[in-house]
């Protein structure tokens, strides 16, 4: 049923009513339209564990290549996106490599946190994908890196995620972006080959739609073979006050459900919303939000189908309060307050900050009682705005958790303290 109606929309989608100027007519060539570019990216994490689980920690170098040529002329484009990662461990962390969450180089056979001997030093992982563009739409087979609601790749860490599939993106009416995919493989961010995350297939379908200038809506759905279904309604409204004040209201939504070859009992239903207020003025900005988790399970998602993951992406929680912590859990209720700074206006363009306390209560323990977490955000990034490093970026963040006695005896959450630097430097080739 579900892919009759993924064929029934793209369908649609090629047959939409023109209401914008046609993109194809407009293509300049296969190699006058390309684009190729490196991405040098040094990482660093370190989370230090305060009760039953081990610190971990890792520091790698990576080489992220990225081409997309342009198309070829006529009716129907034909074009190519191809990208070719590598990844140098620097340091395995002395037994602390290989720990969920951080996940830069994934551990060997028979590996453990405290014999790590058998990991690599260092990994390569290639991709292709073929496109094909008429008028406003493109359909898309091969590796990619898709960025919805439902399915979204990781690029946290030290390498990305990748998935290998067919995506049909449609721009044909103005404002309006509709979207319809299959995918059946995905490609761990820590391991060679494509199909390292055992990956059966995930379908997804929706959109979004610009109303104003201020105001936007996006409606998604998808269904993951034999593990869940998920639904995403987001909305975003921008109201100006003045030359430099906003207030920006975002809400994010998802309602889930396990399959029943997933739950490991009869958990399986899960709703949970978001909703941030932003003020900001000058070079301030204060955020307010609200999330709540409701249902006989928390929210699921990410993580590798043969390690008994979603395998809908690392990104997949388009959620207010996700930092380390993603206070998604089963009842859970928090808040979020933030403040964010933009040096510029001192003198020091491309320095940012941003602060963030959240704080997430009645957490169904399972007979534990209620379970609470709080945690801590800090992050400054900077970019370089001009001369031979310009756009090289370095950020710095730091996450302090702190979780009840009954959350860590329930094996939910952990104390912990943690520590990134990412610096980066994109080099533009073509």
């Amino acid at each position: 049923m579900l892919k009759t109606r993924i064929s029934l929309i793209a369908l649609g989608l090629m047959a939409a009513t023109q209401a914008m100027a046609n993109d194809q007519a407009e293509a300049k060539g296969f190699v006058e339209d390309s684009k190729a570019s490196v991405l040098l990216r040094n990482a660093f994490i370190n989370r230090d564990k305060k009760h039953h689980a081990k610190d971990q920690s890792e520091w790698g170098q990576a080489f992220i290549g990225k081409f997309s040529s342009g198309y070829t002329q006529g009716t129907v484009g034909v074009g190519v996106d191809a990208f070719g990662l590598y990844a140098v461990r620097l340091d395995g962390g002395k037994g602390r490599n290989g720990g969920g969450g951080i996940d830069f180089f994934k551990p060997g056979e028979g590996d453990t946190q405290d014999n790590p001997q058998n990991s690599p030093h260092n990994l390569a992982r290639g991709g292709a994908a073929v496109k094909f563009r008429l008028s406003n739409t493109v359909l898309k087979y091969g590796d990619q890196m898709p960025e919805l609601p439902v399915l979204n790749y990781d690029d946290g860490r030290l390498l990305p995620e990748s998935f290998t599939g067919t995506l049909i993106t449609s721009k044909e009416i103005k404002g309006l972006e509709l979207n319809a995919g299959r995918f059946t493989q995905e490609a761990r961010k820590s391991a060679e080959g494509r199909d390292s995350g055992g990956l059966k297939s995930i379908n997804v379908f929706g959109g979004s739609y610009k109303f104003t200038d201020n105001l936007s809506a996006s409606l998604y759905g998808s269904d993951v073979e034999d593990v869940l279904k998920k639904q995403y309604l987001g909305v975003n409204y921008v109201q100006p006050i003045a030359d430099d004040q906003s207030l920006t209201l975002d809400f994010n939504g998802y309602k889930t459900k396990l399959d029943k070859k997933f739950a490991t009992d009869d958990r399986r239903d899960n709703t949970i919303w978001s909703l941030a207020a932003t003020y900001a003025f000058g070079p301030h900005s204060v955020t307010l939000a609200h999330q709540r988790s409701t249902g006989d399970t928390g929210y699921n998602y990410s993580g590798y189908q043969n390690a008994g993951g979603v395998g809908d992406g690392g990104s997949t929680i388009y959620l207010a309060n996700s930092y380390w912590s993603d206070f998604n859990n089963e009842d859970e209720r928090s808040w979020q307050i933030a403040y964010g700074l933009d040096f510029g206006a001192f003198g020091v363009p491309g320095l940012t900050y941003k602060v963030a306390y959240v704080r997430g209560d009645n957490i169904n323990t399972r007979g534990l009682g209620e379970g609470t977490e709080r945690e801590i955000f800090n992050q400054f990034k900077y970019v370089v705005q001009e001369g031979p490093a310009k756009d090289l970026s370095v950020k710095l963040r730091s996450s302090f958790l702190r979780t009840s006695d009954n959350l860590r005896q329930a094996d939910i959450n952990d104390d912990g303290n943690e520590v990134r630097v990412f610096i980066e430097y994109p080099i533009s080739i073509l």
